[in-house]
């Protein structure tokens, strides 16, 4: 933030397989740059830890009752930005406490799975066994190196260029800077807590229990048809992992006229 005036910003970052550092990469590709530009003075942005030992047994209650604490601290209502994963929690959350979210972005949001995606369909093809050895064999955590071998393809040069929508091929010392911090970023995995990811991956993408209004948050089932609140959902074209159909999938669950 560069000041305590106006509306407060949350954009809530993904808690899957790497760093907050998505929502402010670099000069001209930082959601915060859009929204200082665009006259936000008080913005925040999660940064969710790699998870220790100690925090094996965390599970999404957990965060969302740390996400909690931080928009009391911050000062509700917020705007909410949920980004990837980070959009089912911020839906969950504006769901369990309504008074608290003014506005909701979803961005590339996966919350009805019935709308298939590859990552929904990969996970739906493994036994539910998978995922707990998975977590077994890191002693209640998941480490986030074994996962990115798991469900990515190593990027080449191409793919990020066109992530960064520009020629990173040029000699400049920004296409250098550009290149050197996509490379850190992606090789810079998160740990998981073995209860968190269970709940993700069993409650969220295999029993859809969000948009079937089964989920339990806090001690809650929340429905989202309850989130009258305006909400923005933003899709990507070509992604492969919630494509347009699944993220607007989510319009149809919601209240909001």
């Amino acid at each position: 933030s560069r000041g305590n005036a106006g509306q407060p910003v949350l954009v809530c970052a993904p808690y899957a397989l790497h760093g907050a550092l998505v929502a402010d990469f670099a000069p001209g590709h930082s959601l915060v740059g859009a929204l200082q530009r665009d006259g936000m003075n008080r913005i925040y942005v999660t940064d969710w830890r790699s998870a220790t030992p100690e925090m094996r047994h965390l599970s999404i209650d957990n965060y969302l009752a740390e996400l909690n604490v931080a928009i009391d601290e911050i000062g509700a209502p917020v705007d909410l930005v949920g980004l990837c994963q980070g959009g089912w929690l911020s839906l969950v959350y504006a769901a369990r406490f309504p008074g608290k979210v003014r506005r909701l972005v979803l961005a590339g949001a996966p919350v009805d799975v019935s709308a298939p995606s590859e990552l929904s369909k990969m996970v739906a093809a493994l036994p539910q066994a998978a995922f707990e050895q998975m977590v077994q064999q890191g002693a209640g955590i998941v480490n986030g190196e074994h996962m990115l071998r798991f469900w990515n393809t190593p990027f080449s040069q191409h793919d990020v260029e066109a992530v960064l929508q520009r020629n990173l091929r040029d000699g400049s010392d920004e296409s250098r800077m550009l290149l050197d911090r996509f490379k850190c970023w992606d090789r810079e995995t998160l740990d998981l807590p073995g209860a968190y990811y269970l709940e993700v991956t069993g409650r969220v993408f295999r029993e859809n229990q969000i948009a079937e209004g089964r989920f339990v948050a806090l001690g809650r089932r929340i429905d989202p048809g309850e989130v009258r609140v305006p909400v923005f959902l933003l899709a990507g074209e070509n992604d492969i992992v919630v494509p347009p159909d699944q993220a607007f999938a989510t319009a149809r669950l919601l209240g909001t006229p």
